[in-house]
This record gives structure tokens, C-alpha cells and sequence, in this order.
């Protein structure tokens, strides 16, 4: 066959078309013009015109290691085009060496966060290939602990980063009004961030399910934090994923009023946001086995936000798996569901994950709670809460005396005010398999001889009490905790740490075992030598009692062990303020936490506090009669109160830092 000569006057031409072919493509728009300037009104309008396989994703490689036969790799591939600039995202990407054809997971990491790499390889690990998104910008860490200096996330004109960030406003939280940085020059839903993240994530996918470790039919994704709404966004809109485990994210805006959902956040979304930015239409079109996994006081994800929002979601497809007292994090219990999900749903595993736990509220003069767990799972117990505190940040669950009767496991609730309502769950227990007791984890992981799987949230509305003539049977109780035995009121940090463990309790917050006023906090821990102890005191945490940001305080105290065990006894006259705290605290009336901790705070510290000796070696923490001696009650149960816009904004950014610092503490 003849080829055509090249004369030197084709050549140019041939040349300038090619580069007019490349303009083209990199300048065409991923998302259509807004059509005479209406922007999307729903869901539909605002993914309308986009398929996340469409446009090339110039993916390269910039990295590449081998670790434990493990192939780790930073990868960035192309989001689209978006007023004439590319958008690329980061990502690492894991999988075992040699692997053909296994399930996909896609990791989408929290505010303040970035790519992880630990959970990729721990995921490589368990027999997946994994793919962890650096959709934030923030700069990713190698193995070693180095910072990775390469290439990284860059959306062009746009700025989807986490804050802070190019773009003084947070789109985010702060509206879809346009300003340089974009996509519509009018006030549109397409200049929303989750939107922009969302359309990251979707391609995300079409990376994974194109890599040759990938079974394309078999993609799943989990999320914290801003990771778990954007992974219920995702799962709402792209039928590729085929298993999901938001983790504190994702509870929808609450439209519902006080008498139909007494507890939760109103939402002040606008009709307009409502249907297209929150996270309402997503949950509406969930249609994929979905987990959701989260704390009962997470300040992300609001349980009873969830409740609501999510009840219309058919248990055939949904499961959750609901730590106790945790806030922003999970007990290794509820942590390992999300491996058995994609167990069962990626790998069609059985057996593991049992049908959700029917509860019911039986209302008479005294209520009665009845969970009946799955028959087809041998469930070893159920732990059964109750609340009637509508303040869901700082509510502290009571645990419930429980008997069994024929495959139903029955609690009453001793109720203190028929004004208030009443809120309930349940976690069921299963003896986790043998072949998932000692598995991969990454950092702050462990393994756990039982996992949990929770009922829904149920609750009784105060015209629902008065009607059932509730008798009120409830009173002010001294003993806080007899016996730490296990510690099933108190929620742990850093266990196992000598140095660096602590526990907190929300219990003091409930009218039975508020504090008297002149009372003193007394109760005896268990050391092998004497030791300092922090004993740590949170008043008003999102302004549960009053307006205004939480106060924090501490009390140290040189233990003298004697026998094994220390006598504490702590008056309010030895408490301090700590961190931002100016004032005293008045009296225990306010307090929403108590904790322990030989994590002496720095303003309280001095030369002769030497570490902690007390609970090396694997000594275990106890502790016993932990009360309230002497003082009078008086006070009544306060209304929460509510805070201004200002206020809630810094308790929440107050909280993703402190979260954060803990996931460095959980590193150690």
C-alpha cells in the first residue's frame, strides 16, 4: 500500500489540525451550559447531560511501590473541564500483586483529611483492590510517615478543597451565590462543592472499574465524615456502586416538626437546596445494600436526623450499626461491619450479616422497649438504650436491665418527665466468625470477638405519654457507676495507652445522676503504683443548657495506691479552667461529660508530674463507686438551649479539629 507524501506544505497543515484536535478535547466543558439561564430545579436536572464514562481520564501514574505483596501506587486522573481548565484529582490506589478481577472499593475521606493510604493497603490486604481519593488537596503521607511532594489534586478554575482554600467562601456550608471560582455565574446548585466532590467521586469509579485488579460488576465505597454524606450522595446517583458504608455522614436534613420527630436539628435549607444539594433526594434513590455506620452523639451525622430522613429506605436494603455514647467515631465492634458488608455483597460471603433487629415501643404506665433480633443469626445478647433527652449531641443513652422471653428481648424505660419524649434502640451482638478475628486493620483499628448490628431509633412524642398516662418513676440516684466492670456507660479513647488512654462518661448529664449542688465527686481507681490522674469535667457542650460556646475544666490528683486501689475525692473548689475557659464553673448542674485520663492538660502540669507508671504493662483500668457525696439537689431538668448560627459554626469546626487531633493521638 503507498502512503502519502509529505510535502512541506502539508506538513503545517497536518500539524495545526492536530493541535486544533487537542484544543478541542481539553477545552470541551465536562458540564452543559445552563440553558437561558434556569438552573437545575431537581436532581435529575442537575446530573442531566452527564456520563462520568465519557471523557478520556488521562490517567498517569506518578508513584509506584511494592509492600508486604502489596502494589501501592498515587495515581491522578481527570474530573473533567470546567471553564476552560482541566480538574484532576489524587488518589492512592492498592492492590495484592498479581491480582485479576477483585472487588473495588473506593475510600472518600472527611474534612480536614486526605487520601489514606492505610486503608488501601488494609483493603488490598482483605482481598480487594482500593482506591483512596485526595479530593480535599491536602498532601498525602507515604508509609514512612514522609510527606508526598508530587503531583497533586488541582480543580483549575474551580476550588472544591477543603478549607481553607483558594476561595474565601466555603461552598461547602456557604451557599451556591458565584464568585470567581464557580461554575455558574448566577446563583446556581451547580456551584455547590458536595455537587462538584460527588462528580469527582463518579469518576473515581470509572478509574477503578477500568484497572485490570478490578472486577467492574463488583464496586463498593465508604466514607467519613463529609466522606459519608459524599458517599450516600454517590450511592444515590450512580448505579456502578453496588455496596456502601457512609460512616458520620449522610443524615439528611430533617424537615419533619417537633410533634412527627421530637428530637434532631430543623433544617433551614431552602425548597431549592432541598431538592437538589442536600442529601434528601440521594437517600430517596438509594437502592444498593447500604450500612450506615455511626456514633448516637456524632455531631455530623445526627442520629435522629437519620431516623427520619432514612425510614422510608426498605430494611431489605439497609443495616445499621450504631456505637454507643461515641461521638465522630466507632467502637471496634461496629468498625467491623463494614468489612462483613462488603463481605457479603462483594464476595457473597453468608451468614454474616443478619436481618436488622425489629423494635417497638410498647407505651403504658410504664413503657416498655421489645427487640426481637434476626432467629437465622445466633445473637449472644441485646443491649437495649433509652433517652428523654431531646439535646441528641449530648444525650446521654441509659442502658436497660433486659430479660429474655422467647426469642424477645424485653426492657422497661423509668421515665422522669411525661413532658418529654422518649427515644429508643437496640444493638443486637453476634459472636464474630473465626476466619474475621484477626484480619487487617488500618491505624487505630483492632479486632474485636463480637460485632453488633442496631435496630432503627424509635421514639414516643410527649402527647404520646400523656395519653398512655405514664407513671413517672425516675429519681435522683448518687451512684454514678458501682463497677467498671464493662465500662458499658463510659465510651474509651486510646485503650491500652499508658500513657495517653482516657474515658468519658455523658451520664452526669442525665437528671438522675446530675451532681448536687456542694456535692463532692468521689470514687476509687485501680493503679499498679501511684500515679497522677486527670479528671476532666464538659460543661454546656453545644450549649445544652445555655447559649454560648462549651466550657472545659480539670482536676489532678496524685494517687496513693494502697491495696491496689486509690481513694479520689474531688471538690469544686479544685477544679480549673483549661484550653479557651476564662470562667469558673459554678456547680455541677451544667456538666455535659466527666472523664479520666493520666493525660495531665499542659496549663496544669508541672515539673514533679512524672508520666504515668500507673497502668503500664498492660495493667487494666478499673475504677468503683464513682459518686456523689454529700451537697442537695434542687435543680430541675433545664431545656437545651439554642445556639446562633455563629455559635453552632464554631462548636462544629471546634469539632472536626478536636476529631482530628484524636486520629493523630490514635496513631501513637
Amino acid at each position: 500500500m503507498a502512503h502519502p507524501v509529505l510535502t512541506p506544505m502539508r506538513y503545517p497543515l497536518l500539524c495545526l489540525t492536530a493541535l486544533l484536535a487537542m484544543l478541542t478535547c481539553v477545552c470541551a466543558e465536562t458540564l452543559p451550559p445552563l440553558k437561558d439561564g434556569k438552573v437545575p430545579q431537581i436532581l435529575d436536572e442537575l446530573w442531566a447531560g452527564h456520563d462520568p464514562r465519557k471523557e478520556p481520564l488521562e490517567a498517569e501514574v506518578t508513584k509506584e511501590w511494592e509492600q508486604d505483596g502489596i502494589v501501592c501506587k498515587i495515581v491522578r486522573y481527570r474530573v473533567g473541564v470546567f471553564k476552560g481548565q482541566p480538574a484532576t484529582v489524587a488518589a492512592f490506589f492498592a492492590a495484592p500483586k498479581g491480582a485479576k478481577l477483585l472487588p473495588g472499593l473506593m475510600h472518600i475521606h472527611g474534612g480536614g483529611q486526605s487520601a489514606n493510604l492505610g486503608n488501601v493497603i488494609s483493603d488490598a490486604k482483605r482481598g480487594y483492590a482500593s482506591l483512596s481519593l485526595n479530593w480535599g488537596g491536602n498532601k498525602m503521607t507515604l508509609a514512612d510517615g514522609k510527606v508526598y511532594d508530587g503531583l497533586n489534586t488541582d480543580w483549575g478554575a474551580l476550588d472544591a478543597t477543603h478549607p481553607p482554600q483558594r476561595n474565601k467562601v466555603n461552598h461547602f456550608a456557604g451557599g451556591t451565590a458565584p464568585d470567581a471560582f464557580t461554575l455558574d455565574a448566577v446563583d446556581s446548585p451547580r456551584n455547590d462543592n458536595w455537587f462538584l466532590v460527588t462528580l469527582a467521586a463518579r469518576r473515581g469509579l470509572t478509574f477503578l472499574e477500568n484497572q485490570p485488579e478490578v472486577d467492574p460488576a463488583r464496586l463498593g465505597v465508604y466514607g467519613h465524615s463529609m466522606g459519608g454524606r459524599l458517599t450516600t450522595q454517590l450511592t444515590g446517583i450512580d448505579p456502578r456502586v453496588k455496596a456502601a458504608v457512609p460512616s458520620c455522614g449522610g443524615s439528611g436534613d430533617l424537615t419533619a416538626t417537633p410533634d412527627e420527630m421530637p428530637g434532631g436539628q430543623r433544617s433551614k435549607a431552602t425548597p431549592l437546596e432541598l431538592a437538589t444539594i442536600s442529601e434528601n433526594p440521594y437517600i430517596r434513590r438509594l437502592a444498593v445494600p447500604t450500612l450506615w455506620l455511626s456514633p448516637t452523639n456524632d455531631f455530623h451525622a445526627l442520629m435522629d436526623n437519620m431516623a427520619w430522613t432514612w425510614r422510608d429506605v426498605p430494611d431489605a436494603l439497609l443495616r445499621l450499626s450504631v456505637s454507643p455514647h461515641f461521638n465522630h467515631r466507632h467502637d471496634h465492634a461496629s468498625a467491623l461491619t463494614q468489612h462483613l458488608w462488603f463481605e457479603t455483597y462483594l464476595k457473597g460471603k453468608t451468614g454474616l450479616i443478619p436481618a436488622t433487629p425489629n423494635i417497638a415501643l410498647e407505651l403504658g404506665r410504664t413503657p416498655k422497649i421489645i427487640v426481637t433480633p434476626d432467629p437465622a443469626l445466633p445473637c449472644k445478647t441485646v443491649r437495649i438504650y433509652y433517652s428523654q433527652d431531646v439535646h441528641e449531641l449530648t444525650r446521654f443513652w441509659r442502658s436497660a436491665e433486659v430479660r429474655q422471653e422467647n426469642g424477645r428481648w424485653i426492657a422497661e424505660a423509668l421515665l422522669a418527665d411525661h413532658r418529654q419524649p422518649l427515644f429508643a434502640y437496640a444493638n443486637a451482638v453476634y459472636a464474630t466468625p473465626e476466619a474475621y478475628r484477626k484480619i487487617a486493620h488500618p491505624p487505630g483499628g483492632a479486632n474485636t470477638d463480637t460485632y453488633h448490628i442496631s435496630s432503627r431509633e424509635t421514639w414516643a412524642t410527649p402527647a404520646q405519654l400523656s395519653a398512655s398516662k405514664v407513671l413517672i418513676e425516675d429519681s435522683p440516684e448518687r451512684m454514678i457507676c458501682a463497677d467498671s466492670a464493662a465500662w458499658g456507660d463510659w465510651y474509651q479513647l486510646n485503650w491500652g495507652h499508658s500513657d495517653l488512654w482516657s474515658v468519658y462518661t455523658r451520664k452526669v448529664k442525665d437528671p438522675r445522676w446530675r451532681g448536687p449542688t456542694g456535692a463532692k465527686l468521689c470514687f476509687e481507681i485501680a493503679a499498679r503504683e501511684d500515679s497522677w490522674l486527670a479528671i476532666r469535667f464538659v460543661s454546656n457542650d453545644w450549649g445544652a443548657f445555655s447559649p454560648g460556646s462549651k466550657a472545659e475544666y480539670a482536676a489532678v490528683k496524685k494517687l496513693a495506691i494502697k491495696d491496689g486501689w486509690a481513694t479520689v475525692e474531688v471538690d469544686l473548689s479544685e477544679v480549673r479552667a483549661i484550653g479557651t475557659t476564662k470562667a469558673k464553673l459554678a456547680d455541677w448542674s451544667t456538666l455535659t461529660e466527666i472523664g479520666l485520663t493520666p493525660n495531665i492538660p499542659a496549663e496544669l502540669k508541672t515539673a514533679d508530674m512524672t508520666p504515668a507508671k500507673g497502668w503500664t504493662r498492660g495493667f487494666a483500668l478499673k475504677i468503683r463507686n464513682l459518686r456523689w457525696e454529700g451537697g442537695s439537689y434542687g435543680l430541675t431538668q433545664r431545656p437545651p438551649a439554642t445556639l446562633t448560627e455563629a455559635e453552632r459554626t464554631k462548636a462544629f469546626n471546634d469539632s472536626i479539629k478536636a476529631s482530628l487531633e484524636q486520629e493523630k493521638r490514635d496513631r501513637k
